[in-house]
């Protein structure tokens, strides 16, 4: 299959040695879940149960508010011990709502819903109602609810379901392990997800350092003559959507569209997974693959975990750490989040939590910009970090926004090419979120106002409706009296 270039990209150290012939190991059941209401983006979910109230395993636990949200379902059976604000996996370390659940190790099961029958000649609405009862949301890191993006194709023409393979951070194997151990249920997956989308055509893009996960999917896929499997060029950050989708089609994605407004929808390996257990065995989305490494962890592992176990547990599981890491990252260390600790939850959303040294980190000190162009080069957007931090410097965010700020994926090429190790991530997530405050305050703003108008003119048509009532009733009045003179 023919490829596209894409622009920029870097080419690190992918560490990927360090777990990627771990097969998956399953975790034993802790000894508490602490299961987010909020593990996607969207509404938080509602929670159905009580403290003390008694579940099984697959049970809802809460129900998704709005077409954006999705719900949360027990990993386990056992009790509820509370429903309470405990941190979460976010970097600021804020508390959040969640279920604590205390499973009771019998692992009973909750009545489950029917698999579908013939899905292939079910309704496409059918596999997406399910999806969306199971709670699925994309599992690369986004944690999208993978519904909504199954109805894009009822307002868009789509021609290519596109499920991406590449898994480019370093470290992370978690989805090459998914794809050498459950190809079977990738390719099911992949296929039943174009059919919910009515796309014709199933691509699965893999980079090329994954040969055997390549190999095993081509054998899959070899009876399906419209699912084909292509080995993508090594390059950081091919896993990024909008680029996956240039190299595979040469599309180029307009800013602030979506992939779809070109054709292409994508979904991640683990998500095409999760839809085939979903719609073949009713199964809800209760567990995740997901890879512990770094140089601190005694021994990496790929481990399919319950949602809501503790993360010092997954290390724990992996031998506990050999020294103290010097950095806690959930996800890829280019574009995953720091950790304040090991004491919050894995989430759906989660594909690894790495323990990196201070050799790993190799952090510097920032040195003054000597206009190199090596992080104009490394962007894959085709933007100018160097201009874009010289104008965030001096807060001139209005000017930065018409340079293309937003459109920045935050995926630390730039950072990583700069020989003066400038923190220029950091300046565009603060001007992308000041750029986002300000926009929301200046919608409310224009939300006020029309508010305002609306009630000013209610009250405007009110009173000419109370001086009309008046003046009738003095003219019924005067016609009266003049009645009553008239001889």
């Amino acid at each position: 299959m023919k490829l596209f270039p894409i622009r920029g990209g870097i080419h690190p150290d992918y560490r990927k040695e360090l777990s990627s012939e771990r097969p998956i190991v399953p975790l034993p059941l802790p000894a508490k879940l602490f299961i987010p209401l909020q593990q996607h983006i969207g509404a938080p979910a509602e929670a159905l149960v009580a403290p003390g109230a008694y579940v099984r395993k697959g049970q809802l636990l809460a129900r998704g508010q709005g077409p954006v949200s999705a719900p949360q379902h027990a990993p386990a059976s056992g009790t509820i011990e509370a429903i309470t604000e405990l941190p979460g996996t976010h970097p600021s370390g804020l508390p959040q709502p969640m279920i604590v659940l205390v499973p009771d190790g019998k692992d009973e099961a909750a009545p489950l819903p029917e698999p579908i029958a013939n899905p292939f000649d079910a309704p496409p609405q059918a596999i997406r109602e399910r999806v969306a009862q199971s709670g699925i949301v994309g599992l690369g890191g986004a944690a999208f609810p993978s519904a909504v993006k199954l109805g894009l194709g009822e307002q868009r023409p789509l021609d290519i379901l596109l499920i991406n393979g590449a898994e480019c951070e370093p470290y992370l194997t978690c989805d090459d392990r998914v794809m050498r151990e459950h190809a079977d249920a990738i390719v099911d997956g992949a296929r039943l997800m174009a059919h919910a989308l009515g796309a014709p055509n199933v691509v699965i893009a893999v980079e090329a350092n994954k040969p055997e996960a390549i190999h095993i999917l081509n054998c899959t896929a070899a009876p399906f003559p419209n699912v084909r499997v292509t080995a993508l060029p090594v390059q950081y950050p091919m896993g990024s959507e909008r680029h996956l989708v240039q190299a595979v089609t040469g599309r180029e994605t307009p800013a602030r569209r979506l992939t779809a407004d070109i054709g292409v929808v994508v979904h991640n390996v683990a998500t095409a997974r999760a839809v085939h257990l979903a719609v073949r065995s009713g199964l809800p989305l209760t567990h995740r693959v997901v890879t512990v490494s770094g140089g601190a962890v005694r021994e990496p592992k790929n481990i399919e975990a319950p949602i809501g176990t503790p993360l010092a547990e997954l290390v724990a599981f992996c031998g506990g750490l050999t020294i103290e890491p010097h950095r806690l990252v959930s996800g890829g260390p280019m574009m995953g989040q720091p950790l304040a600790s090991l004491d919050v939850p894995l989430v759906k959303g989660t594909s690894g939590i790495l323990a990196l040294t201070t050799q790993e980190t190799a952090e510097h000190a920032a040195g003054p910009c000597i206009r190199c162009g090596n992080c104009v080069s490394a962007c894959p957007c085709g933007l100018v970090p160097v201009e874009l931090a010289a104008l965030i410097r001096k807060d001139h965010l209005d000017r930065a926004a018409a340079l293309g700020v937003q459109d920045c994926l935050s995926c630390g090429s730039c950072a990583w090419a700069c020989p003066s190790h400038i923190p220029l991530v950091q300046y565009f997530n603060y001007a992308k979120g000041r750029l986002n405050a300000d926009a929301l305050a200046q919608r409310k703003l224009e939300q006020t106002r029309t508010l305002a108008e609306a009630r000013n003119l209610r009250l405007e048509k009110a009173a000419a409706a109370k001086r009309a009532a008046a003046a009738a009733r003095e003219a019924a009045a005067v016609s009266a009296n003049e009645e009553k003179v008239t001889p």
